[in-house]
């Protein structure tokens, strides 16, 4: 593990793999810098994908997001959800019958384009539950935490239907000191109330990087050596690319803080190739 300043090291590589919260952006917006190294990156022909566990829009939306707050000439080809891995998982696994969701409006889009009726749990009854074929944790907004989420537990006790979890992350960051609860932690609450394992698709699972890896090729040549992933988070970003065979790089500017990055290291046992305070030193 060495520190090293992203600028220095990003010269090594044809590719860069970017998580999108706590890399590109915070709690406060995008992070001041981050349009001038995506020109620096543009003028080195680097190669760029966003990898995100946000499910809670499309890539078109996370496009139009970016530019709102500063950073234009993203390509939504550019950016790879964990909601598109597991749109691709109702597309050939799921044939018709009504998907149910946790989440908002926006984010159950990846039901729908799945050719999907997609319906919120909440509406789920005795009239509409033999139709349910799969429930989809989605986003942990646009629902009723009180109601939908014993309308989720409920309608997973009596239908042995598919549970794929959109977004693994447990935790995400709203302040320098405070953490709301993600999606993966309302489906690992439910997991265990269940005694059951859901489908979860997003980093650190080797889906997403296969995605990416496989879309560069069309490119040119490209072996995993020539890759970085740039991270703010050990158990999703830096797990996920060191089980991908890639390089991996923990930057400070999100989840884990300088202070205390050698205790959850030596924790977790997850070790990244190098770190750093964030791409834009």
């Amino acid at each position: 593990m060495q520190r090293v300043s992203f600028q220095s090291i990003i010269k090594n590589y044809k590719a860069v793999f970017l998580d999108s919260y706590g890399v590109l952006k915070n709690h406060r917006g995008l992070i001041s810098g981050v349009p001038q190294v995506f020109e620096q990156l543009r003028d080195m022909d680097m190669l760029i994908r966003i990898l995100t566990n946000d499910a809670s829009r499309g890539a078109e939306r996370q496009v139009e997001k970016f530019m709102r707050q500063g950073l234009s000439g993203i390509e939504k080809e550019e950016i790879i959800t964990s909601g598109m891995m597991a749109k691709m998982f109702l597309e050939n696994k799921i044939n018709d019958g009504i998907i149910a969701y946790l989440g908002t409006n926006h984010a159950a889009a990846y039901i729908i384009e799945a050719q999907l009726e997609a319906i919120p749990v909440g509406q789920i009854d005795d009239s509409n539950i033999e139709q349910v074929s799969a429930m989809v944790f989605l986003d942990d907004e646009g629902f009723d935490w009180n109601f939908d989420i014993n309308a989720t537990v409920n309608l997973l006790r009596k239908r042995n239907i598919p549970a794929i979890v959109a977004n693994s992350d447990k935790i995400y960051p709203v302040a320098k000191n405070e953490v709301s609860i993600a999606t993966g932690g309302i489906a690992q609450l439910v997991e265990s109330i269940l005694g059951r394992e859901f489908i979860h698709f997003g980093k650190p699972d080797s889906q997403m990087f296969m995605y990416a890896f496989e879309q560069l090729q069309a490119f040119g040549p490209l072996d995993r050596k020539d890759i970085l992933m740039v991270g703010d988070t050990l158990h999703t970003d830096i797990l996920g690319g060191n089980k991908f065979g890639i390089s991996t790089l923990l930057v400070f500017s999100g989840n884990t803080r300088m202070e205390n990055y050698e205790t959850l290291i030596n924790s977790s046992g997850v070790i990244p190739d190098f770190i750093c305070n964030s791409i834009v030193d």
